[in-house]
């Protein structure tokens, strides 16, 4: 909100003209102790409705009780832009505003904007932002009525009913909007000023005139306050004619009528005032929402126009300042109109050429979307819809999505734009219509072929990038990553704006192909696709494309690593997932759509590693930030992860209805997906424990060759020899995984091969090759410590017979076996270790051990100690963990988590 610091209301001396400007006037200032006192009162509520007609005073009464020196609270203002379609511009400039409302140290990164706008998370961190500011905030919304985004106002809804203690809300609006506040009226925590309590008392206007220097008598005084009603910009403009005239009291006898018909006789008569390059500046601006001085000189042709603007909002002429500068100006709404009516009729052959002026303009300082309006308004139709398709995968990154919407249906009913069909193609592709979204890509793909070489070439590369998003949600990579291996390829043009837009589009398709690349295992190229996007996306200043290439490159490192075990790989595609994150958070993306890949893989590499607490903490992060979110291919990772959590801690039935789900999802997909096979083996394998060995006959019957031939697959049938006793079959089952024969998705199909070959060798009385197995499971789960394979396959018996002088892998041995005999999730509110009964670091390595068999000098052997280091360590143990023996001490330890620490350490 400009300004608001004014003190009182009131209006400036009239226009006595001049050679190029008007005369400025200091403006003429009374007191209205009582309407701010309401205000004051207001305020010991949680929200104030401010609701009254245009011209009734509400921001100058904002204004006025803001700038007050005894203002106790803190003022966080926006206002809601004109016209506003798209919730997240509002929330990130709501945002913005409670920042600067904040000590310049507490301010964080200016928020940014998102395509995949979760607006529920920014009501919540909105909350978290206002709950955490010290001491009194005043959140005030002028213009509410402006806000055109249902969803929006929803928001909103849920914000006004939530606010902490240490905040009130004002909104100010024309009109009352629906926003559902009927709980807070009833609960006495809403105020409401009407456009009655609003109106200048007779007493008012006499103050006023005579703060104005206007002779007035007191009948005439009466009279004028009878015709206006106390309204207030009627007054403020009669005081402006009342200014110098020759004979106020006929004046004041002369107008009369409604307070539309009062504003355009008084805003009529004070512009016939004026000089004519000031009236000819207001009425080439005019078409303009806001304006400054350079545009203003490029509409009249002249220059000086800053100086007249600044005048004028000086004089208190209906023209407000929008920044601390004094750059950039606005008209009073009714002032606006009556000019714009005004200009078409006296010139309206020159208005198609004021809005391409101004189109220019716009385009010129990147304002696309009014660049594209005022293209619009001139009935450029064909310049319009070029605008938009060029353009719309930049808006649609700056999270103006609604603003497209309104953009196209502002196109003449019917008209042959061939180019829109590229944005109405990302429109559907956004709302999950992707049948629509087809046609409207092929109806693209058919007008590209026309263009120049020069655009051709650019919209074969929208065109393939959106294809890519499509072909990506539905599943269906097959053939079309081949398709579009130009997209690695620069964009460039002829222009500094077509480079730029270059830009834009390569990092948009770098991404894009990268992420397909990933599902689809070209892992390689999936690096190296994705890295160099987010590398050009940091160039370009992309900061959501940046997060989005970071995300999926995590989740292609986990891949990376599965095809075979390195020296931390799965530690290596934390620590990309965490860089992720932290990027996405200094954005406020933490809970967004573009982070899920990496908090998904996060929470799958620590399920996978036998973290199953934490990996429930981030597998449900990632289910908050896929709450805005339809697509089948990361909600089918969504439920797998979910499906390992709950075989891992031994809930076959949750496991099998979380596979289920996700087989369901892939079925929604067209073509083969890269985890489709292990997926599928495990639902089999799920059903196969849990007895329903026909179910999982059933299904296995029905897969093509090709999937049934996979080390995946043929490790479920070893499952399900196993559950039908059958573990010589088993043994066969997994030969061709063992040999290398059979595809597999990674080392760690293999691993539960060998676990099922242990399995099945028990079974037949081998301890010597169940040992064996066991010994390389252990072998190939070292290098990234992993659990998971081990809990799924019911691996503890096999590992507890696994003598341990013969094993290279105690310690991980100790870990697993902590996991599988019972390590759970401490209970809500269960006592943790103070400070000073923490376990040292040698401590805690000897703890790591007490769960297995092993004896003190076997322990002693390991940690390559003597055994009286090892007393010593458990005596300290026991009494720090306020036990009294070995097995007292695991079931403490495990109760506070401390083996889970150990392995993290």
């Amino acid at each position: 909100m400009p300004g608001l610091c004014d003190r009182r209301q009131g209006v400036g001396r009239g226009y006595q003209g001049g050679p190029v400007t008007v005369a400025p006037a200091a403006p003429r200032l009374i007191d209205r102790g009582d309407l701010l006192a309401a205000v004051d009162r207001a305020a010991a509520s949680k929200v104030t409705l401010i609701s009254a007609p245009a011209g009734s005073g509400k921001t100058s009464l904002l204004r006025a009780w803001a700038g007050r020196p005894d203002q106790p609270r803190r003022l966080a203002l926006v206002q809601v832009q004109r016209g506003q379609q798209d919730s997240q511009q509002f929330w990130l400039g709501l945002l913005d505003a409670i920042r600067h409302a904040s000590a310049p140290a507490d301010r964080a990164e200016r928020p940014a904007a998102t395509p995949d706008f979760n607006g529920q998370a920014m009501v919540d961190r909105v909350l978290s932002e206002l709950a955490d500011a010290h001491g009194g905030v005043t959140l005030v919304i002028d213009d509410l009525h402006e806000l055109r985004s249902p969803e929006a106002r929803a928001q909103l809804t849920r914000l006004l009913t939530s606010l902490p203690p240490n905040v009130h809300a004002i909104l100010t609006t024309r009109h009352d909007v629906r926003l559902r506040l009927h709980r807070l009226r009833l609960a006495g925590e809403l105020a409401e000023i009407r456009g009655a309590d609003l109106r200048f008392s007779e007493r008012e206007t006499r103050e006023l005139l005579e703060a104005s220097g206007i002779a007035l008598s007191e009948a005439g005084a009466a009279l004028l306050h009878q015709r206006t009603e106390g309204w207030a910009v009627g007054l403020r403009l009669a005081v402006l004619s009342l200014v110098g005239h020759p004979d106020p009291e006929r004046f004041v006898a002369e107008f009369s009528g409604s307070d539309r018909m009062v504003a355009e006789y008084l805003l009529a008569e004070m512009l016939d005032r004026q000089p004519p390059d000031v009236r000819d500046l207001l009425l080439r601006t005019s078409l303009l929402d806001r304006v400054n001085g350079e545009l203003a000189d490029l509409l009249t042709g002249r220059p000086r126009s800053e100086q007249i603007l600044l005048d004028l909002e000086d004089a208190n002429a209906f023209v407000e300042s929008l920044d601390p500068e004094r750059t950039w100006f606005r008209y009073h709404h009714l002032f606006a109109d009556l000019l714009r009516l005004e200009l078409r009729r006296t010139l309206p052959e020159e208005v198609p050429e004021l809005h391409r002026r101004a189109a220019g303009w716009f385009t010129l300082q990147g304002q696309v979307v009014n660049a594209i309006r005022h293209t619009q308004a001139a009935g450029d139709w064909a310049d319009a819809a070029r605008l938009l398709a060029d353009h719309s995968f930049s808006l649609t990154l700056d999270g103006q999505a609604q603003t497209m919407q309104a953009l196209l249906r502002a196109f003449p009913p019917g008209a042959d734009h061939p180019e829109l069909a590229l944005v109405r193609a990302g429109g559907d592709l956004v709302q999950g219509r992707l049948d629509e979204a087809a046609a409207h890509l092929a109806v693209a793909e058919t007008y590209a072929e026309t263009t120049p070489p020069g655009r051709q070439r650019r919209l074969r590369v929208a065109i393939a990038s959106l294809k890519l998003s499509l072909a990506r949600r539905r599943g269906h990579l097959a053939g079309v990553v081949e398709q579009v291996r130009f997209l690695a390829s620069p964009v460039t043009g002829p222009s500094d704006e077509d480079i730029a837009l270059g830009s834009d589009l390569r990092a948009v398709a770098l991404m894009n192909l990268g992420t397909a690349e990933a599902w689809s295992l070209g892992l390689p190229d999936a690096e190296r696709h994705l890295r160099e996007g987010a590398d050009l996306a940091r160039k370009i200043g992309r900061p959501y494309l940046e997060v989005g290439s970071l995300a999926q490159l995590a989740f292609a490192y986990i891949f990376h690593g599965a095809a075979m075990p390195t020296e931390d790989s799965f530690a290596t595609t934390q620590r990309r997932c965490r860089e992720a994150i932290t990027l996405a958070e200094q954005y406020g993306w933490g809970a967004e759509p573009v982070i899920a890949p990496a908090l998904m893989t996060l929470a799958g590499t620590m399920v996978w590693t036998g973290e199953f607490d934490e990996g429930e903490r981030w597998w449900r992060r990632t289910a908050r930030a896929l709450q805005t979110d339809t697509g089948p291919d990361i909600r089918l990772l969504l439920h797998q992860t979910a499906g390992m959590l709950h075989a891992g801690r031994g809930r076959d039935h949750e496991a099998l209805e979380e596979f289920g789900a996700a087989e369901y999802l892939g079925s929604q997909l067209e073509g083969s997906q890269a985890l489709a096979s292990q997926m599928t083996g495990w639902l089999l394998a799920t059903q196969a424990r849990l007895g329903m060995t026909g179910e999982a006959r059933a299904a296995l019957a029905a897969l093509g060759d090709e999937q049934a031939s996979s080390g995946e697959i043929r490790n479920a049938l070893g499952v399900i020899y196993l559950a039908e006793g059958d573990p010589a079959a088993a043994l066969a089952a997994v030969a061709d995984v063992l040999d290398g024969t059979a595809p597999v998705l990674g080392y760690t199909t293999v691993t539960e091969a060998h676990l099922l070959a242990g399995l099945a060798h028990r079974e037949l009385g081998d301890q010597r090759a169940a040992n064996q197995a066991a010994e390389r499971a252990l072998a190939l789960a070292a290098s990234d410590r992993l659990v998971l394979p081990f809990a799924m396959t019911g691996s503890a018996g096999l590992l507890e017979a696994l003598p341990r002088h013969e094993t290279a892998h105690g310690a991980l041995l100790a870990d697993i076996l902590g996991v599988l005999n019972g390590a759970s999730p401490t209970a809500r509110g269960q006592p943790s270790l103070a400070p000073a009964e923490e376990l040292s670091p040698g401590e805690l390595r000897v703890l790591r051990y007490l769960p297995s068999k092993l004896s003190r000098p076997e322990i002693a052997g390991e940690l390559s100690v003597s055994p009286n280091t090892v007393s010593t360590h458990l005596r300290s143990i026991y009494a720090k963990l306020q036990v009294r023996d070995r097995s007292s001490a695991v079931r403490r330890a495990r109760e506070l988590r401390l083996l889970t620490a150990v392995r993290t350490r």
